[in-house]
C-alpha cells in the first residue's frame, strides 16, 4: 500500500520549492515556466500535472515531488504563462473561461508542456493528471486524442461535463476519474454521466467516488481537505501509474 501520511505531505509541502527545479519553455512564442522534479531512484516513466485554476505552485510542486519520491519523473506544466497566477476568484475564472472558450489553445499550452516535459526528463510513454481545472483540461486533451504516447489520463476531483456532442470515441488511453461524492459544485450524476459515454464509447475506464469528500479534498491545510479520500485516491492513482505506464497487469 503507498497510503500517503500527514507527516509525509506536510513534509513534501515544505521541501517542494527547494528539491526540482523550474523550467522555461516556450508555447506559440510565449512564455511558460514548469516545475521538473525527478524520480529519487532510477526513473519508472514520465507523470505530467496540469494545475488548478489558481495557476502553477507549491501544491503542484508538492504532488511533484511525492511522485519523484515513487520513483517517476514528474512535470508540473503551465497553461497560463509565466508571471501569471492569478490570485483572485474573478482573476481565475476569467484564466479558465479564456482557456474553455477557445479549447484549441488550451489544448495547444497542454502539448507544449508535454513536449517540453519529455525533453526535460528523457522520458517518452506519459501518464496526464489534473487537479480541479487541470482535471478538466486532462479530459479536454483525452476526447481530443491529439496526445501521442499518453499511457493514461488521471483527474482528482476535476470538471467532468463536455461540450455538448463531444465525446471519447477517439481516445486510445485508459481514463482514471476520482470524485468527491460531497462535492456541491459537481453532482455525483455528472460522474455517472461520464461513466456511461466511457462505457458506450469502449474506453477503458474506473470512477472513483469518495464520501464525505468535498471539491478540492486533496489540497493540505484547507478546510476541504479529506485525509482518507487523499490517501486512497492517491494509492488509486499510482497504482493506475504502475499498471499503465510500466505495463504491470498483476
Amino acid at each position: 500500500m503507498r497510503l500517503l501520511t500527514s507527516l509525509a505531505a506536510s513534509t513534501a509541502f515544505t521541501l517542494a520549492a527547494q528539491a526540482g527545479e523550474t523550467v522555461d519553455y516556450t508555447v506559440d512564442g510565449a512564455t511558460y515556466e514548469g516545475y521538473l522534479a525527478e524520480a529519487t531512484r532510477d526513473s519508472k516513466g514520465l507523470v505530467v500535472i496540469i494545475h488548478d485554476w489558481g495557476g502553477l505552485d507549491e501544491y503542484e510542486m508538492t504532488r511533484a515531488e511525492m511522485i519523484a519520491d515513487e520513483g517517476y519523473d514528474a512535470f508540473a506544466i503551465d497553461v497560463y504563462g509565466k508571471g501569471n497566477r492569478p490570485a483572485t476568484t474573478d482573476a481565475r475564472k476569467e484564466q479558465v473561461g479564456m482557456l474553455y472558450n477557445d479549447r484549441e489553445m488550451m489544448r495547444a499550452r497542454i502539448l507544449g508542456g508535454i513536449e517540453q516535459a519529455r525533453e526535460a526528463s528523457g522520458e517518452t510513454n506519459v501518464i496526464l493528471m489534473g487537479y480541479c481545472f487541470g482535471g478538466g483540461a486532462t479530459l479536454e486533451l483525452a476526447r481530443s486524442d491529439e496526445g501521442e504516447n499518453i499511457a493514461g489520463y488521471a483527474t482528482f476531483h476535476g470538471s467532468l461535463d463536455a461540450p455538448e456532442g463531444a465525446n471519447y470515441a477517439a481516445t486510445s488511453a485508459p481514463i482514471l476519474v476520482m470524485h468527491g461524492g460531497a462535492d456541491s459544485g459537481i453532482p455525483n450524476s455528472l460522474a455517472a454521466d461520464l461513466a456511461d459515454q466511457l462505457e458506450t464509447d469502449g474506453v477503458t475506464y474506473e470512477v472513483q467516488i469518495y464520501s464525505g469528500a468535498p471539491h478540492a479534498w486533496t489540497v493540505f491545510g484547507s478546510d476541504r481537505y479529506q485525509e482518507l479520500a487523499d490517501k486512497k485516491s492517491w494509492d488509486a492513482f499510482m497504482d493506475f501509474t504502475e499498471r499503465y505506464l510500466e505495463g504491470d497487469d498483476d
